[in-house]
């Protein structure tokens, strides 16, 4: 096959920017190659280097449509030092390129930002911390926007900016949880992205807090018709269960005393989690800072939120992400950009199989190559046998 019909796609033009480290001169397998083989095994339920040469072994003739495999496929002790070696902030920064490509122009999006430790990566015995990696994604296209890769959870607040900076999500909101509630996260959504917020608050803000949960307790004493905020109910039923949620929100926040200090703070939200189930009731409240000023924002923000949750809950259980071991902290980033994209593929699927769960699909992807190329079509120029 001509070389011009291969490595076409944007897959391929953004990720060619990873450098690639090894010894001039000693390479037998391109990077691109191996990149684009991690990718692909990744999606086709590969979750270790063995499983991913067993599957390119087989797969060699369909990899060819779009890599050209000068030396055939690389063994699995090829794939996981060429991995260790590759730096994972040049990758997620070309993933990063890459989806601002597929995904577009953000139009009034919910971009939820949330950290996840990689289990399998730590170990207390020999003194090292797991990595933790924090994922922006959005709600509108159900994809990883990004991500970036710290030493530890503790770090997650300094990298939550960093990660901000690269994202193309202006007139979006952004929601984060508590640990991420920062003047300087804050500062960064709308000074640096020109997007707003809506920022979970908790007791790592002490003083704001309690005046936030006390103003809302106190209306709430005073009754619901006659106080300066907006309600706004929803109701889901289903399986034995019924969830309440009520949403308030003011931005009658004059009094609020640290309120100059948050970039364009405009709002203060309170939402009643109410849920019945198995004759029980059990209430909850979550409060919140905002820079928008509509009612219906703020809940679609908060409840948009649950999005990064579900994403990171995939990453568990459909591409066992925390059952990943390895103490090599390149490696380990590298596999965690794997994944998400791997994720990112298989749940375009909006075809034949897209009533189907992820793990399902992952399984058909492993035994059907013309579905991996469904997959493939957004992001990388699909072609038949015959060309």
């Amino acid at each position: 096959m001509a070389d011009e019909t291969l490595y076409q796609g944007s897959f391929f033009q953004y990720f060619q920017m990873v450098q690639d480290p090894r010894q001039e001169g000693k390479v037998q397998h391109k990077l691109m190659d191996i990149l684009f083989i991690g990718v692909c095994a990744s999606l086709c339920h590969c979750e270790d280097w063995e499983a991913m040469e067993l599957w390119a072994t087989e797969r060699q003739n369909w990899l060819r449509k779009y890599i050209r495999l000068d030396n055939g496929i690389p063994s699995e002790q090829t794939l996981e030092r060429v991995f260790e070696m590759i730096s994972p902030k040049q990758v997620e920064i070309c993933f990063i390129e890459w989806m601002k490509e597929v995904t577009g122009k953000p139009e009034k999006d919910i971009v939820s930002i949330d950290g996840k430790t990689m289990c399998g990566t730590g170990s207390e015995a020999k003194g090292k911390k797991a990595i933790h990696v924090v994922s922006a994604y959005s709600r509108k296209n159900g994809l990883v926007l990004g991500q970036r890769q710290t030493e530890e959870k503790s770090n997650e607040i300094t990298a939550v900016p960093e990660l901000l900076s690269l994202l193309m999500i202006k007139g979006c909101i952004v929601t984060v949880d508590a640990l991420n509630t920062q003047k300087e996260t804050a500062r960064q959504i709308v000074k640096g992205n020109k997007a707003d917020y809506v920022l979970a608050l908790k007791g790592n803000h002490p003083l704001l807090y309690s005046e936030v949960r006390d103003y809302f307790e106190t209306m709430r004493k005073e009754g619901e018709e006659e106080v300066g905020y907006d309600v706004y109910t929803t109701t889901e039923k289903g399986h034995g269960r019924i969830e309440k949620r009520i949403y308030r929100y003011t931005t009658a926040i004059d009094w609020l005393q640290p309120r100059k200090e948050w970039e364009k703070l405009s709002g203060i939200g309170m939402v009643t989690r109410v849920v019945e189930e198995g004759g029980r009731i059990r209430t909850e409240n979550a409060y919140y800072l905002g820079s928008i000023t509509e009612i219906d924002k703020f809940a679609e923000a908060v409840r948009g939120h649950w999005g990064v949750e579900s994403m990171h809950w995939s990453l568990d259980v459909t591409f066992g992400e925390d059952g990943y071991r390895t103490m090599e902290r390149n490696r380990a980033g590298n596999v965690a950009v794997l994944k998400r994209m791997a994720l990112n593929l298989v749940r375009q699927d909006q075809g034949r199989h897209k009533k189907r769960s992820l793990n399902k699909r992952r399984f058909i992807a492993s035994m059907n190559t013309d579905y991996v190329d469904e997959l493939l079509q957004s992001y990388v120029a699909a072609r038949s046998d015959g060309e």
